[in-house]
């Protein structure tokens, strides 16, 4: 085993050169796909592509475990030579810890299946809080550590100044308060924290907080929906006590918006009687209300949501579905996006059109004035934006089925 280690050691500084720079250009990759990834944007404008950028992402976050392990087979001699260098070593065992965090929390949203909705959306949070953190200090770390600021030769400001002899000596006269490189550093970590901060601390309260990110939602809803569905006894106060956890804005198309005139609901396709309501006429249906959880196949979740609205199967039977029926269609108001069930999942007591969401219309942002919920399944399953929904003879794939996502999305 010693003799294995030495010889893997031969070299060493040349080796831990490479390995450093393999490991910026993985973290690189890993930053880029990472922000494609959360960005809403990216969703819509990728299409397919993102599932392909997701393969990357996972692929990059396991190949990073080749350098973390490698440095630590050479970790023994680097640590003896940072002897008397806290700083360093400091440096070293930050960014060992935000590779492997980054790590375990990234391996279990990719096994998000076999975790469970709870241990990813805590692996999701830590995930996150680990970037917010990383990230910067990557950048800090490599900005400031660029070759030309280390060069003394290449500073403005020089502290000493060679005989002819060639001997260094204090410069003579007046010195600065500070050196070139300690001022980069100060207005790079500035920079940086006027840039990032408040975007930080944004995240940071949607994050933790209980349900002040889905309030601003419901301030900022673009639909004008006249009149308002009054919410049954069971939802205000809603029964599930208010939803926990904070609502992730994904769309593939501009958020839509509607109003009295340009929004309608219908039930057609393979039925008895085509059903079709406006708005006002819609609001007067019958509702129920159920408490249920709320799981993004992305690894994050809102649980004890009361949603209230009219069971998908109570609308089915209203319309009456012929014997040939197979699938249940459902289309969104984007104009866009499609989902389905089969029969059989359709007719789940807990498959609801929504109209509320804890006591309050659902905003524009999170899928309203109606949307499907799908509390069994993984949320690419809940059109937002519903506005018709048809039975169809055959099978659909649906829009992220179509890009690589499974059929059967059960959480």
């Amino acid at each position: 085993m010693k003799e294995w280690l030495a010889s893997l050691r031969k070299g060493y500084g040349r080796k831990l050169n490479l390995l450093h720079t393999w490991n910026g250009w993985l973290v690189v990759i890993l930053a880029l796909t990472g922000l494609i990834l959360f960005g809403g944007f990216w969703r819509g404008l990728l299409g397919e592509g993102r599932v392909w950028v997701r393969w990357g992402h996972i692929v990059a976050g396991v190949a990073s475990l080749v350098p973390v392990i490698y440095y630590l087979l050479l970790a023994g001699k680097h640590w003896k030579q940072l002897r008397g260098k806290p700083w360093q070593r400091a440096n070293v065992i930050v960014v060992l810890a935000l590779l492997v965090g980054w790590l375990l929390s990234g391996l279990l949203l990719w096994q998000f299946r076999a975790v469970g909705p709870r241990v990813s959306n805590a692996a999701l949070l830590v995930h996150d809080l680990l970037t917010w953190i990383g990230l910067p200090y990557i950048i800090y770390h490599s900005i400031t550590r660029v070759k030309w600021l280390k060069e003394p030769h290449r500073r403005t400001v020089k502290t000493d100044k060679p005989d002819k002899e060639g001997a260094l000596h204090p410069a003579a006269g007046p010195q600065a308060v500070m050196s070139r490189r300690a001022f980069i550093r100060t207005a790079v970590g500035a920079g940086l924290a006027i840039t990032l901060g408040p975007s930080f601390l944004q995240w940071f309260g949607k994050t933790l907080g209980s349900g002040e990110s889905t309030e601003e939602l419901i301030v900022q809803d673009a639909n004008r929906m006249v009149p308002a569905p009054q919410p049954l006894a069971a939802s205000s106060p809603p029964i599930g006590g208010g939803s926990q956890g904070s609502f992730r804005v994904y769309t593939v198309t501009p958020i839509p918006s509607f109003n009295n005139a340009s929004w309608s609901f219908t039930v057609d396709g393979l039925v008895e009687q085509k059903l079709s309501w406006n708005w006002e006429q819609f609001v007067q249906l019958a509702r129920k209300v159920q408490v249920s959880d709320f799981h993004c196949v992305t690894g994050w979740s809102v649980y004890s949501n009361t949603w209230e609205g009219i069971p998908l199967k109570e609308l089915l039977a209203q319309a009456g579905v012929k014997s040939t029926a197979r699938t249940v269609k459902f289309y969104s108001g984007d104009g866009v996006y499609t989902d389905s069930l089969s029969m059989e999942q359709a007719s789940m007591d807990d498959v609801m059109v929504a109209v509320l969401h804890d006591g309050k219309p659902i905003p524009s942002d999170l899928g309203g004035p109606v949307r499907l919920v799908v509390p069994k399944m993984y949320a690419y399953k809940s059109v937002k934006w519903l506005n018709r929904v048809e039975l169809i003879d055959e099978d659909h794939t649906g829009y992220w089925e179509e890009r690589g996502y499974a059929k059967d999305a059960w959480v």
